[in-house]
Parts: structure tokens; sequence; C-alpha cells
């Protein structure tokens, strides 16, 4: 199965083969789980990639081949997010660090780390979205400059533009939160 193109693989899920979908998963998991990775909270990345394919399985009957499977598969991947974002908001969440998971970064580099993280997942949110995209393109997908072009429909020197703008808007955005992240009145931080 695995040298089968996505569309024979999708076909044959479809008449019932479900180690086709098997084939599916593991050619495309890693590079959803990556992309989830860098706008969910680490808690719950496993739960949305999941969620994501359980949605494809279900949704691949009618999927039509209008667009490559990869590029609808990440717009499944998008909807699944917002969707986490919008039961999110709804539960008025409050950020909150899982404590069990905080409690493994017990050192100041990895606590370092975490924040780091939690900077950077928040600065991502903001930014545009082309932005964000040519960033998860690049990094959470590790596709290449050609690739991205092609699935932006861009040439590759508008993708780079679009990329260097995309890294210094993120610059900016992670350098505004670390700001507000160091003028926290000690008392909050306990």
């Amino acid at each position: 199965f695995s040298d089968m193109s996505d569309d024979k693989l999708i076909q044959r899920f479809v008449q019932g083969d479900v180690h086709a979908f098997d084939t599916l998963y593991h050619r495309y998991v890693k590079a959803i789980y990556n992309r989830v990775r860098y706008v969910i909270p680490e808690t719950d990345v496993e739960d949305v990639t999941q969620e994501v394919f359980i949605a494809a399985a279900g949704s691949l009957p009618s999927f039509r081949g209008d667009a490559l499977f990869s590029t609808w598969l990440r717009a499944l991947t998008k909807n699944k997010v917002a969707e986490y974002y919008r039961k999110q908001s709804r539960k008025k969440e409050t950020m909150q660090v899982d404590m069990e998971h905080a409690e493994g970064y017990s050192d100041q580099s990895n606590t370092s780390n975490l924040e780091d993280r939690i900077v950077l997942r928040y600065a991502l949110n903001n930014l545009p979205k082309n932005y964000r995209e040519v960033i998860l393109l690049r990094f959470a997908e590790g596709m290449r400059f050609k690739e991205i072009a092609n699935c932006l429909d861009q040439n590759p020197e508008a993708t780079k533009s679009l990329f260097r703008r995309a890294m210094s808007a993120l610059q900016k955005e992670v350098e505004v939160k670390n700001e507000m992240l160091n003028n926290v009145p000690d008392e909050y931080l306990l």
C-alpha cells in the first residue's frame, strides 16, 4: 500500500478496505501532529490530531478530489483547530498550565522552554492567517519554499517574501508577549 497514490488509497478505502486508510494515516500523521502542536496547548495535541483523522475517515466517502488530499486534510485540520478554540471559549477557559505537566519542569531552563512554547503559540495565533499558514507549512510540515509556493498558488519569490514578512511579524509578536510576561507582578506568578 505504501507505494500507492493518495487517490488510489482513497478509492480503496471508500470501497471498504480499512488498511488503505491506515496507510493514509501513517503518511500524514506526523505533519498533522506537528501542525496541531504549533497552535494547540500541548495537553490537547494528541486529541485534536485524533479528531482530525476521525473526521477524515468519516468524510472521505464524500471527498470529491477537487483538491489534493493533503490540501483537503490541511483544511480539515484548520477546521478542527478552530472548533477546539470555539469549545474553549464556550468554557470561558482561562489560561492554565497543567500542573502535573508543569511539575516536570523543575529546573530553570525547562521552565523557560515551556514559557517560550506558550509565548510562541500565542504569538503565532495573533498573526494574520496567511502569515501563520506560511510559517506552519515551513516549520510544522517541513515543506520547502517551492512546495509552499505550489500549495499557496504563488511563485517561489512571492512565497519567500511572504515568509520573511511573517517571520518579522512573529518576532515582533514574541517580543510583545515576552514584554507582557516580564511585567506580570510577582504575586500573580505564585
